[in-house]
């Protein structure tokens, strides 16, 4: 859970731990510091220094430079690392709080530097004994005459959701099987003031859900289907959004076995559930006008004397038939259940997440995700100008037809995997046979989970997909009252 505080402060700014956000050295408010240190942060300016530390023993003061000289999106992703390293320098100080006072130009660039510190600040401690481990660095103070409160509060709200999704990632499969993620779902709902219907095992086996089933044959713990809504009297839009998540809470790849190393992190391979289950959250939290439905298929991948295997041939919820050619390909199958599902709500726009191939994240390494579908130009386009302004940078694949020859199958509709070239997309081409138009299919098998910190990013899980749909879905929900 969170446990920030952000607050906006239009009072005479406090100076201890302040960190003071400047273009140029004028902006310095008068008498706050002395002559010596206005010529010693002028010094630094000159080396190009952008973070200036001031140290007064007993407390720390912080000069941010940002580059006037450089493009809106650049400055702010300069000014989320600048707010990730002041994080870093107060949590080895053991701070628990920061006064950010902006003299910046754009409220854009003044949210962003919040945003690093507080993306940075999280930590995930549960399971710790010692209790000094898990605290949280806890309030920001924000002096500021241009940051409307109304942004604070949508800041906080994402903050807060991309904090729950790194919690859910970061639970061991130990804890959150799929019936506790369908739980958690609930419970989100709840706090949210959304619909919230789960379907357990009986009832998935009623509606025929082969790919979930198939998937779940391996495992003591039973599937759930979970659907959550969020449908405002005034939304904008006729149709419904729908959104899929993967919500396989461990893949040991079942009989076509992962290698041990591969196995390591595989309790973040539900990381598409927890995004979409937090997009929804907080487009109810902040009152969004759009109707949007969340679609989370979830079971574990285990291996078992029952678990399915290569050769098999399931029949899904549409109908079709899909020979098992590899059943580490299981994330397309239970997904594929869950979009065939959504064909009933005969949507506006299909947004699919998942952690699904590792082909996406050899392709492109953690630094980005894999974005492709049928959907329109100017959907790509809007996708890709959110991904560049939350800098969750996103590389759109091809999606040709040619793609789909791979998965005939001689005894099947179609198999579950394609040759082992462009395996992203033959996943993604998989998952359009079953899914309602237009699709976009986002793969974040590279970057839901690292194994290193990176800039504002801790270790584990890292919440990448909530800010970046979050920013498409207000700007989708904008352009449609236009």
């Amino acid at each position: 859970m969170i446990d920030l505080i952000f607050n906006l402060r239009d009072d005479k700014p406090q100076l201890v731990n302040s960190a003071f956000l400047i273009e140029n050295i004028g902006q310095l408010q008068a008498g706050i510091f002395s002559e010596r240190e206005i010529d010693y942060i002028q010094h630094q300016i000159e080396s190009k220094k952008k973070f200036i530390t001031l140290n007064y023993y007993y407390h720390w003061n912080y000069i941010i430079v940002s580059d006037h000289t450089s493009n809106l999106n650049q400055r702010a992703e300069e000014l989320r690392k600048l707010g990730a390293k002041t994080a870093e320098h107060v949590r080895e100080n053991q701070v628990d709080f920061v006064n950010v006072v902006d003299s910046l130009s754009q409220e854009t660039l003044s949210l962003a530097f919040v945003e690093g510190i507080a993306l940075a600040s999280y930590n995930f401690k549960k399971y710790f004994t010692d209790t000094t481990k898990s605290k949280r660095f806890g309030r920001i103070n924000l002096y500021s005459k241009h940051v409307s409160p109304e942004c604070i509060e949508k800041l906080e709200a994402v903050i807060t959701a991309v904090y729950k999704c790194r919690d859910l990632v970061n639970e061991p499969a130990s804890y959150l099987t799929a019936n506790k993620l369908a739980d958690e779902a609930m419970r989100i709902g709840s706090e949210n003031g959304l619909n919230v219907q789960v379907y357990r095992k009986p009832e998935i086996q009623q509606m025929a859900m082969g790919g979930l089933l198939a998937v779940n044959k391996g495992s003591s713990e039973p599937p759930t289907f979970t659907v959550m809504e969020h449908k405002p009297q005034n939304a904008v839009n006729e149709k419904p959004l729908v959104l899929v998540g993967k919500g396989v809470v461990y893949d040991s790849g079942g009989l076509s076995l992962k290698p041990t190393e591969s196995m390591d992190d595989m309790k973040c391979d539900m990381a598409g559930a927890a995004v979409v289950m937090n997009v929804i959250a907080t487009l109810a939290r902040l009152e969004m006008p759009l109707h949007v439905i969340a679609l989370i298929p979830s079971t574990d991948n285990r291996l078992s004397a029952e678990s399915y295997s290569p050769g098999d041939v399931i029949k899904m919820y549409d109908g079709k038939t899909v020979e098992v050619m590899n059943t580490d390909a299981e994330g397309r199958l239970i997904l594929a259940d869950a979009l065939s599902f959504a064909k009933q709500y005969s949507p506006e726009l299909t947004i699919n997440v998942a952690t699904l191939t590792g082909s996406a994240m050899r392709a492109i390494g953690g630094r980005g995700s894999v974005i492709m579908g049928n959907a329109s130009d100017d959907i790509m386009c809007k996708m890709t100008e959110s991904a560049n302004r939350t800098h969750e940078r996103i590389a759109v694949f091809p999606f040709w037809d040619d793609y789909a020859e791979e998965l005939k199958s001689e005894i099947a509709d179609l198999k579950n995997i394609g040759s082992n070239l462009a395996g992203a997309i033959t996943a993604g081409k998989f998952l359009e046979k079953f899914a309602p138009k237009p699709l976009v299919h986002i793969d974040i098998a590279g970057t839901a989970f690292f194994k290193k910190p990176h800039t504002y990013y801790t270790y584990g899980a890292t919440g990448i997909g909530v800010r970046l749909l979050v920013d498409f879905l207000e700007k989708y929900a904008t352009n449609k009252k236009q």
